[in-house]
């Protein structure tokens, strides 16, 4: 415990910024509401060597050195206790409070907060309430015994009579009645609003150099020891940096886990991924998955037909994911997104494809990747579909769409189709994912991305570009529109700046793509028909020129410009045809000649 004697704003030096805060400021008022990371554990000086303590012995520890005999505390749960339990501190709450009920109404709480706010005799004591954001259902709808019980504590945070005793601070201060609340909006903001007797502290998630400082105290566990081992004092750092986002009980618990599976120091951003993803097995370790990639230098160009400097760029971004190389320049990149890939084009030339192709390689499922349509998205409210309600709206328990499905399988491609279309605002939280690797959902649960791979696709730029233009050029016109849209229209250069080289402009598809697409569409439609009826459908080679001819005629519609010229030129006409027959299982039907009149295809079909 520290015994420095009280200057202006000097007072417990080396302990935790709210802890000074609250410490100073008690002499002007009565009550505070801390609220935010109230469940951490928190560093604090004591006796010269730095320790970790949970909220309420900090406060105490804090409490104590100003002079106070107990620290009172009340939550809905287990009523109300005294700290220390020894018979000083209960001598102390004795003469306050009297005889107090241990499980006191709010209406006998009231009279427990006002003998300490205005107590009869000199004695200095804190009272705590923890778990303030339970006391009331609703903050904005009160019941008639919660109304009254929290004007009652805003009037007495109003008539509080400081007490003077003597001791380490002769001077008066209050009995100070702190409200532990997970967010300031769980109580009325009544309460505190214009309220100057009643200060509200945040407390902030640890920074880096809290969580330095807790790994040189946990390193303890391993027998190691950073102020004497460089690789020690290496292995500490990684791990303050790996649990960026994770608060220092978190950490403890992740020694804790690291120590039960017999994982040393060095290995602890293992433990971390495990902590923070609630999973053992990762995919991105799989030794056959290297094999995966470099099979699919052969198969993906097969599959995403005419684009090979997409496919070639995309195997590389995916390369660097499968070795933990993404954002590698970066200082700090351990909990960004294995992959990001922003593909860009006209619509039909495969980015939605070349998405498939990457889920089925590292997954080996196409069904595995998880879209979201943007356009979907294009009012501020839409976002809570990914993230979740606020506390008090519809469907705030259900959590979010995004977020749930990512606490279930943190594993997975995600594609955001059609980006542009993506309200502003719901950008935002784009660029929290980019940076951070986490969102904070409704139901305040982090989730994290870091073992994700996230796929924008886009159409912007799409009407600057013509078919016959060089690929060079075309790059150079898409991504300049993409570049205005996100700069110009969106006042978000941020979003650009993350995305970085990784956006990937598709070309529209040359000739011999597009009737190789043909050939592909028009394999799986005889496909299905033999399915479907058990009979066998051929195609003339004049019929196939014709058809040909008629399905790659607009470029620029690509691949599903094709796909529904078959549709309209052969698809429809053979089911008109067929659906006219008696089909008899093992048959063979060939497609002798083919014309069209306007719009309308007629097929010649024998027998």
């Amino acid at each position: 415990m520290s015994n420095e004697q009280p200057t202006l704003g000097g007072r417990l030096t080396g302990w935790p910024p709210f802890i000074r805060e609250l410490d100073a400021t008690l002499s002007v008022h009565s009550q505070y509401v801390l609220s935010g990371n109230l469940y951490d554990s928190f560093l604090f000086p004591n006796g010269g060597e730095i320790a970790l303590l949970p909220l309420r012995e900090l406060l105490w520890e804090a409490l104590q050195s100003s002079g106070m005999s107990c620290l009172l505390s009340y939550d809905p749960v287990d009523g109300l206790r005294v700290h220390p339990d020894d018979e000083d501190a209960l001598e102390a709450a004795g003469k306050l409070l009297g005889k107090w009920d241990p499980k006191p109404s709010l209406e006998g709480l009231t009279k427990h907060l006002a003998a300490l706010a205005r107590p009869a005799e000199q004695v200095r004591a804190a009272f705590l309430i923890e778990g303030a954001s339970r006391i009331a259902a609703s903050a904005t709808d009160l019941q008639p015994a919660e109304r009254d019980f929290f004007r009652f504590c805003e009037k007495l945070a109003r008539t509080a009579r400081p007490v003077r005793a003597p001791g380490i601070r002769p001077k008066p201060f209050y009995n100070p009645i702190i409200w532990l609340a997970e967010r300031p909006g769980d109580l009325p903001s009544w309460l505190v609003a214009g309220n100057d007797a009643i200060r509200e502290i945040a407390l902030p998630r640890p920074h880096l150099g809290d969580r330095q400082q807790t790994a040189r105290l946990l390193a303890r566990a391993f027998a190691a020891d950073p102020n004497e081992d460089q690789a020690a004092a290496d292995a500490c750092d990684a791990f303050a940096e790996q649990a960026d986002g994770l608060t220092l009980q978190s950490m403890i618990e992740v020694t804790r886990l690291a120590k039960e599976q017999n994982v040393d120091l060095a290995d602890l951003p293992d433990a971390v991924r495990t902590y923070k993803l609630g999973v053992l097995d990762n995919p991105w370790s799989r030794g056959h998955l290297r094999k995966r990639v470099l099979d699919g230098e052969k198969r993906v160009p097969e599959r995403v037909l005419g684009q090979p400097q997409a496919v070639t760029k995309t195997l590389d971004i995916l390369k660097r994911a499968v070795l933990g190389l993404s954002g590698a320049q970066a200082t700090k990149s351990g909990s960004r997104p294995r992959g990001v890939l922003f593909f860009a084009g006209p619509t039909g030339t495969g980015k939605t494809e070349l998405a498939k192709a990457i889920t089925s390689l590292v997954f080996g499922d196409d069904g595995a990747y998880l879209r979201f349509d943007m356009s979907e998205f294009s009012a501020e409210q839409a976002g809570d579909r990914l993230i979740g309600s606020p506390p008090g709206y519809v469907g705030h328990e259900a959590g979010g769409e995004l977020t749930n499905a990512v606490r279930e399988d943190p594993f997975r491609v995600i594609l955001f189709d059609e980006i542009e279309k993506a309200h502003p605002r719901i950008l935002d939280k784009f660029l929290q994912i980019l940076e951070d690797g986490r969102l904070t959902d409704g139901r305040g649960h982090t989730v994290h991305f870091s073992e994700s791979i996230l796929i924008f696709t886009s159409n912007l730029g799409s009407s600057k570009v013509i078919p016959g233009l060089g690929y060079a050029e075309i790059e150079h016109r898409i991504k300049g529109a993409i570049s205005d849209h996100f700069t110009a229209v969106l006042n978000r250069p941020e979003l650009l700046n993350r995305l970085g080289d990784n956006i990937i402009v598709f070309n529209f598809i040359g000739a011999e793509a597009a009737s190789k697409i043909f050939d592909l569409q028009l394999e799986n439609i005889c496909r299905r028909v033999t399915e479907e009826h058990r009979v066998s459908l051929a195609v003339k080679s004049e019929v196939l020129g014709t058809l040909r001819e008629w399905c790659t005629a607009e470029l620029d519609k690509g691949g599903r410009g094709i796909g529904m010229a078959l549709e309209a030129h052969f698809v429809n006409p053979l089911a008109r045809a067929l659906f006219e027959r008696d089909l008899q299982a093992g048959e063979e039907i060939t497609v002798q000649g083919i014309k069209r009149e306007g719009s309308i295809a007629e097929l010649d079909i024998a027998p």
